[in-house]
């Protein structure tokens, strides 16, 4: 069961514009990627909006594994900024794992 936390959504929002709550689910952006994660973005920015931090952190591997090349937001219907999403969750790993 996930305990929902909404500080680590403010956090996320705090380091940028964290517009995962766009993601309607329809899983367009995985058709083009080329890392075929095992993780779909849609869950990772459900555990961020819920404010499941452990779960974030379960999957720091596919998190870290995302090249960056926005090939996902060229599907996306909402216009999610899902590099950049990712890119935030890169640095809430790092700065609660690492205290970077």
């Amino acid at each position: 069961m996930i305990k929902a936390n909404q500080e680590i959504y403010k956090q996320l929002l705090s380091i940028g514009d964290f517009n995962a709550s766009k993601c309607f689910s329809c899983g367009s952006c995985t058709a083009l990627c080329p890392v075929g994660l095992d993780i779909l973005p849609r869950t990772l920015f459900r555990y961020a909006i819920l404010g499941a931090g452990d779960k974030i952190i379960e999957e720091s591997d596919a998190i870290f594994s995302c090249l960056l090349c926005r090939l996902c937001e060229e599907m996306c219907p909402e216009g999610v900024n899902i590099a950049e999403n990712i890119r935030m969750l890169r640095q809430y790993i790092a700065e609660r794992e690492y205290n970077l």
